[in-house]
């Protein structure tokens, strides 16, 4: 049984999406699922959570690590390169070996480790775009987990993500329902017991061309213009945000 997890990472991993404003920051997400998961068959277990949205993948590893392993965890979930691959283009082969080094430096510490594949975006007119890339940094994970011994949470083949709903307004965060998921595969990969079960959700109604259109337009006015405007100011969604949970402390099953 674990004693100390530690969830390091993004956006994803602080659990953008998943708005809790009785959570730190104002979100839960799938990794406080875990926690509070863990911590009803085990309450001495201490949860920290150092992720912070809009941090690149050398961002992460950067701030996060060291802080990381201080913390002597026994368990360590870590995604970063998600914002990298949004990037016009990304150095994948550096990517990947700065994510090796920052693997092999928790597997060194004798931590159980969980790693994440990318979610395959083939049924999103936008995200399709990535496709390419994103499987090839899929490919890079799933060799450094072999290398390192960690375990992969394969997002990619998890047909379920593919459902808009799973995902916030903005396209680009999963949504509670896609957090659940994501917790569910997370402690099924721990073999760890749970209770949590996928979202019962009815048939995706039918949607016209001109309807696909208009949602798309104004998706495209609320959350990519933001988004560019960002890139071009060089700000982040992450600028002034703290990590949720600095330090490992006891968290509630609800």
């Amino acid at each position: 049984m674990f004693e100390r997890f530690v969830a390091v990472g993004d956006s994803f991993t602080e659990g953008v999406g998943d708005d809790d404003p009785a959570y730190p920051n104002g979100v839960r997400g799938w990794a406080d699922l875990v926690a509070e998961s863990l911590a009803a068959a085990h309450p001495g277990l201490g949860y920290a959570n150092l992720a912070v949205r809009g941090r690149l993948l050398g961002e992460v590893v950067a701030e996060q690590l060291d802080p990381a392993l201080a913390l002597r965890p026994d368990l360590v979930t870590l995604y970063a390169g998600g914002n990298d691959l949004m990037r016009p283009r990304p150095d994948l082969d550096g990517l990947a070996e700065v994510y090796d080094e920052a693997v092999g430096k928790l597997a060194a510490s004798g931590t159980t480790v969980v790693l994440f594949t990318g979610v395959d975006g083939v049924d999103d007119p936008v995200f399709r775009k990535l496709r390419g890339r994103t499987a090839v940094y899929n490919e890079h994970v799933r060799l450094i987990a072999a290398r390192h011994g960690a375990l992969v949470v394969d997002m990619w083949a998890m047909r379920e993500l593919r459902d808009r709903r799973m995902w916030s307004d903005d396209r680009i965060h999963l949504g509670p329902h896609g957090h659940r998921a994501v917790a569910s595969a997370v402690l099924d990969a721990l073999g760890a017991p749970h209770t949590l079960r996928p979202a019962d959700l009815p048939p995706v109604p039918a949607e016209t061309p001109a309807q696909r259109r208009s949602e798309d337009l104004r998706w495209v006015r609320t959350h990519v213009v933001p988004w560019i405007h960002r890139r071009l100011t060089g700000t982040s969604s992450g600028d002034g945000v703290a990590p949720k949970r600095p330090t490992p402390e006891p968290i509630t099953p609800r």
